[in-house]
């Protein structure tokens, strides 16, 4: 399903417009979103948001709109805000109605409750920024096949989709890609210090360390081998790339410490949803 399935009369409203709504809005405008089937309802977005819904002639509201129901309603808040804004969107809820919600931890049940009706737990991630995310979603039972198929092309805009076949994969989704993009950013942070201690200008560090990120990152998008074999292909027998692997995959290495962050990410996800 293409996103003409949104128009005018039966169109997506998005709550929040920040940095992720905002990014979800750039990707459904470049795949060929009517800007009149869209709804921004934020008090406050941020200047760039401001400007793209100028640019595309969106119409942007403070607060929900009267007399409408969306075919999609996408909650893009702060878990923190959720219990003001639930109440405040109740009235966009229609028999056609899906309801889409990217907030960490705010669980089913809790929107279930708020809201009734056909929802989607999503976690994209800040990729999406740039149309190279990842995002993994669960539904209710009451989500159709043609919704599945509506908020699979509406997630697909920003990067890559995916179903997961429990709610509670949703931590997981959040614990491995949600917070994973903190993970290579830090990875690159490190580099670029061991850099300097290795003898390089802090600026040279960061040139070397960021490039290296992006370029591998590139590599493993666009090759058919996995990881593995990727890292095995830099490695010779005895050589540089060697050294330093044996220190990052020692028993106190890289892996078990990653293993730890997953985990200690994941019970947070779970913590926030009480």
């Amino acid at each position: 399903m293409s996103l003409s399935a949104l128009t005018p009369s039966s169109p997506i409203v998005l709550i929040g417009a920040g940095k992720m709504g905002g990014a979800l809005l750039t990707g459904w405008l470049a795949s060929g979103l009517d800007p009149k089937a869209a709804i921004v309802v934020d008090p406050n977005p941020p200047e760039e948001t401001r400007a793209l819904l100028a640019k595309h002639g969106v119409e942007h509201r403070t607060s929900a709109p009267a007399g409408v129901a969306a075919r999609v309603l996408l909650l893009a808040v702060k878990p923190q805000m959720m219990g003001t804004a639930l109440p405040a969107v109740r009235d966009l809820i229609g028999p056609g109605t899906v309801t889409v919600s990217i907030a960490a931890g705010t669980t089913l049940a809790t929107l279930e409750a708020a809201l009734g009706g056909a929802i989607v737990r999503a976690m994209p991630n800040t990729p999406a920024q740039v149309g190279r995310g990842m995002t993994g979603a669960f539904a209710n039972p009451a989500v159709t096949a043609e919704d599945r198929e509506l908020v699979g092309a509406l997630l697909s805009a920003v990067g890559e989709f995916g179903w997961v076949g429990s709610e509670g994969l949703i931590d997981t989704v959040t614990a491995v890609s949600g917070s994973g993009p903190a993970y290579v950013f830090l990875l690159a942070e490190y580099l670029a210090k061991a850099g300097v201690e290795a003898g390089f200008s802090p600026e040279q560090a960061e040139r070397f360390a960021r490039q290296t990120i992006v370029g591998a990152g590139e590599l493993l998008n666009q090759s058919p081998l996995p990881a593995d074999i990727l890292r095995k292909n830099v490695t010779s027998p005895g050589g540089t790339t060697a050294a330093a692997l044996n220190v990052l995959m020692a028993e106190d290495g890289i892996e078990p410490i990653l293993t730890r962050a997953v985990a200690a990410a994941k019970q947070r996800a779970q913590e926030l949803a009480g």
